[in-house]
């Protein structure tokens, strides 16, 4: 049985500026409209394609897919704008913020959403594929996230969402590809998140359990209603507000919400000397007990743990 809680303060977007990549379709275009609809002005990027990356340019893109969608947000008394850049692509990624400073004078929100699928095993996987994918998901957040980055830090504010994955988290099996670049999303947040905070920019990331045209195949037939992306969208909003944390992994999906953290066990200290490796091989279970495991601050919090332990405290 859920709680319900008073909504005394709605999520208004009002006057903020939003770029969402990847917004010709699925979840990025639910992402685009839930902004546009509680206010926001909003730059749909979309290269267009396949869900493996090919067939889309951006010529196509601004007159296709992504201006389907501010089709749809100016029909409904929205304001939006339509942009085919390839994330993989910097100085388009810059043009393509350009093009919003330009129109709309700043901009508040990134939600890095653009992503491509080439499945295989490991096994079978060609590194091509490997450096493609990894080049669309990392590559092209570290572009969106750069490209906006001085603007965020000049106007004191900024609100940048990451999209990383399950598989990211915990793996999947043939998604190597996938599950590496989603993961290094979140090594991005972590310290982009500690470097923007003394410039108002928050940085999250979300992790979306959803039936989209990317994921659907991977979902039973019974459980595709229950799984629609508009379920994902909520999380994006709480990650792209005003009144957003940072430094946070927000899962969702058919309605349900959790977090994850990257983990830090209390460790044991086993000193210098020839016997260490077999002592540690002896107390592996100890070492990675998760009792009163901490979530670190930062990168320096191991190394400050290990010294910790080092003095015996």
């Amino acid at each position: 049985m859920t709680q319900e809680i008073p909504l005394s303060h709605p999520l208004d977007f009002s006057g903020r500026v939003a770029i969402v990549t990847g917004a010709g379709g699925g979840l990025g275009r639910l992402h685009a409209l839930a902004l546009a609809s509680r206010g926001a002005k909003v730059l749909v990027n979309d290269l267009g394609g396949m869900l493996d990356g090919t067939g889309g340019s951006p010529s196509s893109a601004s007159s296709n897919s992504a201006q389907k969608v501010v089709d749809e947000i100016v029909a409904a008394g929205g304001h939006a704008l339509a942009n085919g850049a390839s994330v993989t692509d910097f100085s388009a990624v810059q043009a393509m913020v350009a093009q919003a400073v330009n129109a709309w004078g700043r901009v508040d929100i990134l939600v890095n959403n653009a992503g491509v699928l080439r499945d295989k095993s490991f096994a079978k996987m060609e590194m091509e594929d490997f450096r493609f994918v990894v080049d669309v998901h990392l590559m092209g957040a570290a572009h969106c996230s750069k490209a906006v980055w001085a603007q965020m830090m000049a106007q004191k504010y900024g609100r940048i969402v990451m999209t990383t994955s399950s598989t990211g988290l915990y793996g999947n099996f043939g998604q190597a590809n996938y599950g590496a670049a989603k993961l290094a999303q979140v090594g991005l947040m972590q310290t982009l998140a500690i470097e923007g905070a003394k410039h108002g920019i928050h940085v999250n990331a979300l992790a979306p359990t959803a039936t989209t045209r990317m994921t659907e195949a991977l979902f039973p037939e019974d459980v595709h209603e229950a799984f629609k992306p508009e379920a994902v969208v909520p999380a994006m909003l709480v990650l792209a507000h005003e009144s957003a944390p940072t430094r946070t992994i927000l899962c969702a999906g058919a309605g349900g919400f959790e977090a994850a953290h990257i983990t830090l066990t209390q460790g044991i200290h086993l000193g210098l000397g020839d016997g260490v490796p077999e002592q540690l091989a002896a107390a592996l279970a100890q070492t990675t007990d998760r009792a009163g495991s901490t979530v670190p601050g930062s990168g320096a919090e191991q190394g400050a743990n290990e010294m910790r332990l080092a003095r015996g405290q």
